[in-house]
């Protein structure tokens, strides 16, 4: 095993150098926009696979209405950016082609549908590959259940841990296979200040710092370490460490989930605890989802393309809610805060309050389209 001993040795340098060079990125970076001082903001709308393009249609429509003076006053642009199919990337062997990529970064915002990663293979998700291109660093999640006071928003960050180099380890045939797990300290210090600037600025007293520092010494002790350093810039607010199994049960323990407000983790378990909140809240189908960057940022819905569905004939019968939940974040992140209002108050009505037309993903429900055509009267 000496060659594959060496070859890995050689490998490994290359990561750690790659890393590094990121690191020091993250230090240089340029001020991050100001789109309430902007002229034109070009949003860019991906369909995605499966059932993608029957949300995203709906959406579009919902996005058209709200910003119909700003389209016609050419305040904003909604542009398709076509070619982010499992069809074309299997085809071209990218995650993301290289014409679809340069397209998006026209583009200052993405409203995006779901997109396939397909098992095993070498081809890494469009996701993981937009969120390091673009460097989206902060995934954000809020889920809400007013009855019960769950008023929660996720802070995940989005470009490091386990997805950095997860499909890049290394393995010595017939004996063991190694990934790696990345923490720097400019992406966490990044990460801990939008969370701690965000409950600053929404009157929340409490951050939950979620790990698993009792195991990952190095990698998720530096994050709590990065993070309560940060922390000690924000005297108003309780730091609290949690670990992430524990953290797990609390969410669905009614008598302590309520006590929590703004949530700060590591990508792995960022990614993990928001699908359960997300439960939690009535489905993955009932969450929006934000990957915010400093130049960029990407909208999407939480869960996945449902092919399943597809092969059952069931996509037209898809809940848009997670589309369009996150078509409000991003209303909100491109300073349109009226419109986001507009938009939340029309989805609560028609989602928790009247229910006259109820998605169940099934036949026995209603349509993506009528659903849509109903929150468009109350708008």
């Amino acid at each position: 095993m000496e060659n594959e001993i060496r070859e890995a040795v050689v490998k490994f340098e290359s990561l750690l150098r790659q890393q590094l060079e990121r690191q020091n990125r993250m230090e240089q970076a340029a001020p991050e926009k100001d789109f309430a001082g902007m002229k034109t903001i070009t949003v860019g709308l991906i369909d995605g696979d499966g059932i993608g393009p029957i949300i995203m249609k709906q959406a579009e429509r919902v996005l058209e209405k709200l910003l119909a003076d700003d389209i016609a006053s050419g305040r904003v642009v909604l542009k398709k950016i076509e070619g982010l199919t499992i069809e074309n990337r299997l085809a071209l062997g990218k995650a993301v082609p290289e014409d679809v990529l340069a397209a998006i970064k026209t583009c200052d915002v993405l409203l995006k549908g779901p997109t396939t990663t397909p098992k095993g293979g070498t081809l890494e998700s469009a996701n993981v590959t937009l969120r390091r291109e673009l460097d989206l660093y902060a995934n954000v999640r809020p889920v809400s259940v007013p009855e019960e006071g769950i008023d929660w928003i996720f802070f995940r960050e989005n470009t490091e841990g386990e997805y950095a180099l997860g499909s890049r380890g290394i393995e010595l045939p017939g004996k063991f296979s190694m990934d790696f797990k990345v923490t720097t300290d400019a992406g966490t210090r990044r990460i801990a200040k939008a969370a701690f600037d965000y409950a600053r600025a929404n009157g929340k007293t409490n951050v939950a710092i979620v790990t698993k520092a009792n195991i990952m010494k190095k990698t998720d002790g530096m994050f709590s370490r990065i993070a309560h350093e940060v922390a000690a810039e924000y005297p108003e607010i309780e730091a609290d460490d949690w670990y992430i199994d524990i953290m797990t049960a609390n969410l669905v323990n009614p008598a302590v989930r309520s006590k929590f407000q703004v949530f700060l983790l590591p990508n792995l378990y960022g990614d993990i605890i928001t699908d359960e909140a997300a439960q939690i809240q009535g489905g993955v189908g009932t969450a929006g989802s934000a990957n915010i960057g400093g130049q960029y940022a990407m909208f999407e819905a939480i869960h996945g393309s449902a092919p399943r569905k597809i092969e059952a004939g069931e996509g037209d019968y898809a809940n848009p809610s997670s589309i369009l939940k996150a078509a409000e974040l991003m209303l909100r992140h491109i300073a349109m805060t009226d419109r986001a209002d507009r938009l939340n108050a029309a989805l609560a009505l028609c989602l928790e309050q009247e229910k006259r037309v109820v998605v169940t993903g099934h036949r026995d429900g209603a349509t993506c389209a009528a659903f849509t055509d109903y929150l468009l009267e109350k708008l």
